[in-house]
């Protein structure tokens, strides 16, 4: 995660943000910093005029400062830019983030979360129907389980909790944008560490990248 939370990642040689840049169709992409790397590296794939702007991953342990954070960066982005987006879905907001988006007049990612944008809605359902404690990874949170999950937890220092927050949960399902060996073994790695079976679902990332076109009008 950038130590500067709020600045762009361009994907274009100059990065300055002016008014002139408006005359130049450039959107500012405002995006949880959960999926701000698998959206650059769409954005650089089309070569579209877009800077992605990241936001901390950590919100989402505090989905009620999420859309106050994406109000505050979007303001402070509009004068620079043709347009600004959001890439979050709803993600525990509970419309809170809708209504941001309809007060300042921007679009969004669709779906309830992340999960959505790479294994579908109806996909993610059924994981929850077959098994109600089943507990999402992508590759974000695979990469970076140690720090957003067993140290945010506190299970690095209290591992006798591991009840009391994975005690109802059956499996571990990762959700797989591009495995190789070193994510397997993490994602294996931090299915042990809280004591669940692991089950690997590749999705790629082909919903992630029809969701974002629709908003940045790739």
């Amino acid at each position: 995660m950038s130590s500067s939370p709020t600045a762009p990642t361009s994907t274009t040689a100059s990065s300055t943000s002016s008014p002139s840049d408006q005359l130049d169709g450039r959107v500012a992409l405002v995006a949880c910093g959960a999926i701000a790397q698998p959206c650059k590296e769409i954005v650089e794939r089309h070569d579209w005029p877009v800077d992605v702007h990241p936001l901390p991953p950590l919100l989402h342990n505090q989905p009620q400062l999420i859309a106050g954070e994406v109000r505050r960066l979007a303001t402070g982005l509009g004068a620079s830019y043709a347009s600004v987006v959001v890439g979050y879905a709803d993600c525990g907001t509970y419309g809170a983030l809708d209504a941001v988006c309809a007060e300042l007049g921007l679009a969004r990612l669709p779906g309830l979360h992340c999960y959505d944008l790479y294994a579908g809605p109806s996909r993610v359902e059924r994981f929850f129907a077959d098994q109600p404690g089943t507990y999402l990874l992508t590759d974000f949170l695979v990469r970076s389980f140690a720090r957003t999950v067993i140290q945010e937890l506190g299970l690095d220092r209290y591992p006798d909790l591991r009840d009391t927050y994975f005690g109802q949960y059956t499996r571990v399902v990762w959700l797989a944008q591009h495995p190789d060996d070193e994510l397997r073994a993490l994602a294996e790695q931090a299915a042990d560490r809280i004591g669940l079976p692991l089950t690997v679902v590749e999705t790629g990332d082909a919903r992630l990248e029809a969701a974002l076109a629709g908003i940045v009008g790739g």
